[in-house]
């Protein structure tokens, strides 16, 4: 072979690699966007909206931290789903609660008695109890964040939930007010740039738009609403957040047109994963965030982040005793 003839298949072979190269690039960016956010945490595999399920969340690279936000008797930010302290999930003293106690009735010293580590939600088998895990504040998950020393810290998301309900009005502050103390929560944070504040009620997300346009919100919903976009657009809504059972690629298509985001929830399997891919959705809020990152990375649609513990199946499941 010429000396000209080599280097001439040397440089084909130096640029079918370059073009190899970026295909994958393109076919994974295709779908870089698409977030895994940790529903309740890790709900999956740790008790909801505690400490140790944010905790294990950072450890195995989620993107965002999904949670609830509830408003405690003395105005402090509290993470739980319900409006009352659950009674399946929590304990008091090692016993039962036997009636609902509404958390807007409860002052912090009082929520903090309750221990939400120690039952099992007997939908999540593979869920290991945290003993003595008690309801956490809001400052407290960000302090759990900033004091972090995993690289995930540096990046990972919030999407807060605000739990307010027009018909049981009673059970927690007006819209303003709630509004007005995440608010000034947030922005004592170091994550303002970095949260989404999402609600199936509209009303604090207008609030929170007033008081800080800055801050990205979400519109939750559910099939029985009927257009979504304006629903969305009315509050100046970045995201969207329906059932991800309700999505179409036509819908996807209309939101991504008036720059709005799709976070659908809640996906738990590999079937509805690879649907909500298929339809471009942006994020993904799912039970079990590790398997959904493993899934992804299985399919190359995930690049792997320095801060990620992938195939963490890895971290050892221990029950505490």
């Amino acid at each position: 072979m010429s000396g000209c003839s080599h280097w001439r298949a040397r440089f084909e072979s130096v640029r079918m690699r370059f073009l190899l190269t970026a295909m994958l690039l393109v076919a994974v960016n295709i779908h870089a966007e698409i977030a895994v956010q940790g529903h309740r945490g890790a709900r999956a595999v740790r008790p909801e909206n505690t400490l140790s399920a944010f905790k294990y969340a950072l450890e195995i690279g989620v993107d965002v931290l999904e949670l609830d936000l509830v408003v405690s008797k003395d105005d402090v930010l509290v993470i739980h789903h319900d409006l009352w302290v659950n009674q399946d999930l929590c304990l008091r003293d090692g016993k039962t609660i036997k009636q609902k106690e509404p958390l807007i009735e409860l002052t912090l010293q009082q929520i903090k008695q309750f221990d939400c580590g120690s039952r099992k939600n007997p939908r999540f088998p593979q869920q290991v109890l945290q003993q003595g895990e008690q309801i956490p504040t809001l400052k407290e998950l960000f302090s759990l964040v900033k004091d972090s020393r995993l690289e995930v810290s540096e990046r990972v998301r919030f999407n807060i939930e605000t739990k307010i309900y027009r018909p049981r009005s009673e059970l927690t502050p007006t819209p303003q007010r709630f509004a007005e103390l995440l608010v000034e929560e947030i922005q004592a944070s170091p994550f303002r740039d970095r949260i989404i504040v999402q609600s199936f009620d509209y009303r604090t997300l207008k609030w929170v738009k007033r008081l800080d346009p800055g801050i990205k919100v979400s519109q939750l919903s559910s099939r029985s609403f009927v257009d979504l976009v304006a629903a969305a657009r009315s509050i100046k809504a970045d995201y969207i957040s329906p059932d991800w059972k309700s999505l179409t690629a036509d819908m996807v298509g209309e939101f991504h047109a008036n720059d709005i985001k799709v976070a659908p929830w809640t996906a738990n399997t590999p079937e509805a994963w690879n649907y909500l891919i298929d339809l471009g959705v942006d994020d993904i809020i799912t039970d079990d965030p590790l398997a959904l990152i493993n899934y992804l990375r299985q399919k190359q649609l995930r690049p792997k982040h320095n801060g990620d513990f992938h195939l963490l199946m890895s971290i050892p499941l221990k029950q505490s005793q």
